[in-house]
């Protein structure tokens, strides 16, 4: 059982019952047939529990929808009352697997993940254990811990170990039913919130924070560590980075553990704030880097809930000259004046982007020459962040504009996780000199294979890299960058 969804809450439009629609929206033997085989969490705990003769997977209810604003009240009450008839429909049950995010916010409740969690507890009783995983962009809360015997989360970023991580979770369980183990979960909130640019977990410094934490994890009777990043895009208490560590019946040994992790955070909290590469820097880095350029527009990242419409790259690389470039924007408006058109004239003048608020740029005026017109469907099979398999961008226009720039636009938001969002449509990424990906680490585990260089842009909007300048109205004090901890 799941309800996964990364709230931004600096984004003004919320999120509604459409987006999980045009997501993730399972019921039944549907959720095992979409992950059955996927490089997601809910396919590991599959393929484990599955060997099991003695055990019935009994599927229930998953729900997700791309990273966006606050869950609108009527959106959260409907997931509530899915999750609960579910669970109510399949009673008794002797444990619970679930997959929550842990950075979801509604209107209604700030902590929607601990809500849910907290009401799946008390529904089954203390004695069922639940076990599940986490996103490590989960805000942790006092809640989700306090409603589930034990929590792991993934160990990458990008996110390409999510099957491995449901197979962890799926053998917990079975040892936790068989009575092996008795699962004791400790976690602690830092004073330290990791920027975004520093939560790649294969560099420094979250490669040696992960290394302690793995080394934890193989210590005698403890069962997991886990490093929770934290996710700066929502306004909450919990917003920050935490840790938790498992730990065989012994409270103490998992309460030492997730101290020793919290005071290596404190003592190296200035290693995670990270430089920040500013529009008026682009350009000269753009021309030194070697192509191809993977170009992050960390600012319009919709992997953490932007809108994906930002243009501020659109029209700085239209001004470029002798690039040739790639970019993927939300604007179902161009999309549909493109299919009504009734012009003969090869090229078409059409204001693109910059339409959902003010704080991603204003549209660029732009003449395009249409490719080619797509219903944007494709598909994965290969390990990549978030472990999705199909994938829809709503009815597609390829164009290209005079200044020699492949743009696709979309009528639903898309996140950047996949080669085949170019390749299913017959476009060769090597064509270009520079491929811009709004996001910062997701997209890399998609296109390293293709680019020689990257570049993380701190361009503005609501996922800006620079967390200084979020207005933040209920985040936890002290909190570094945020605040000097000295």
């Amino acid at each position: 059982m799941g309800v996964y969804h990364e709230s931004n809450t600096f984004l003004e439009k919320q999120t509604n019952w459409e987006d999980f629609q045009n997501g993730h929206l399972l019921y039944g033997q549907s959720l095992i047939e979409e992950y059955r085989d996927a490089y997601h969490e809910i396919g590991g705990m599959v393929e484990v529990l599955d060997k099991e003769p003695d055990l019935e997977i009994v599927p229930l209810f998953y729900a997700e929808a791309t990273p966006g604003g606050t869950i609108s009240g009527e959106a959260a009450d409907r997931l509530l009352m899915e999750v609960k008839t579910s669970l109510t429909d399949a009673m008794p049950l002797d444990g619970l697997m679930v997959v929550p995010h842990g950075a979801a916010v509604s209107a209604s409740y700030m902590d929607f993940d601990g809500h849910w969690l907290k009401m799946v507890r008390k529904m089954l009783g203390p004695n069922v254990p639940i076990i599940g995983t986490i996103d490590p962009h989960c805000n942790l809360s006092d809640a989700m811990v306090k409603a589930v015997d034990a929590l792991i989360a993934y160990k990458t970023n990008p996110h390409v170990d999510q099957r491995n991580v449901g197979i962890e979770a799926g053998r917990l369980m079975i040892d936790t039913l068989s009575g092996k183990i008795q699962p004791t979960m400790q976690a602690v909130q830092t004073k330290v919130a990791i920027s975004i640019e520093m939560q790649h977990t294969g560099s420094s410094p979250c490669k040696e924070l992960y290394q302690l934490s793995s080394r934890i994890g193989s210590r005698r009777k403890i069962l997991s560590a886990s490093v929770v990043l934290g996710f700066p895009y929502a306004d909450v208490p919990e917003m920050g980075t935490s840790f938790i560590v498992v730990a065989d019946g012994d409270e103490m040994l998992a309460r030492n553990a997730v101290n020793e992790l919290n005071e290596y955070i404190f003592n190296n909290h200035s290693k995670f704030s990270g430089d920040k590469i500013g529009l008026d820097q682009l350009p000269d880095e753009i021309r030194k880097a070697q192509k191809p350029l993977l170009l992050l527009d960390m600012g319009d990242n919709v992997g953490g809930g932007s809108p994906g419409d930002s243009t501020f790259l659109l029209g700085m690389l239209e001004s470029l000259t002798g690039q040739r470039s790639f970019i993927c924007i939300y604007d179902p408006e161009a999309v549909k004046i493109i299919k009504e058109r009734s012009s003969n004239d090869p090229f078409l003048t059409l204001s693109i982007g910059g339409k959902t608020d003010q704080l991603h740029g204003k549209p660029v005026e732009v003449s395009v020459e249409l490719i080619s017109l797509v219903e944007g469907r494709f598909s994965e099979k290969e390990p990549r962040h978030g472990g999705q398999v199909n994938f829809n961008m709503g009815e597609t226009a390829i164009v290209k504009t005079k200044s020699g720039n492949t743009l696709m636009l979309t009528s639903l938001r898309t996140v950047p996780f996949s080669l085949q969002q170019l390749l299913h449509f017959h476009i060769d990424p090597f064509q270009f000199d520079i491929i811009v990906a709004k996001g910062v680490h997701a997209p890399l585990a998609a296109y390293q294979s293709v680019c020689k260089s990257i570049i993380r842009a701190n361009t503005p909007g609501v996922t800006r890299a620079d967390m200084i300048n979020l207005p933040y109205q209920n985040r936890r004090k002290p909190l570094y960058p945020l605040d000097d901890l000295a």
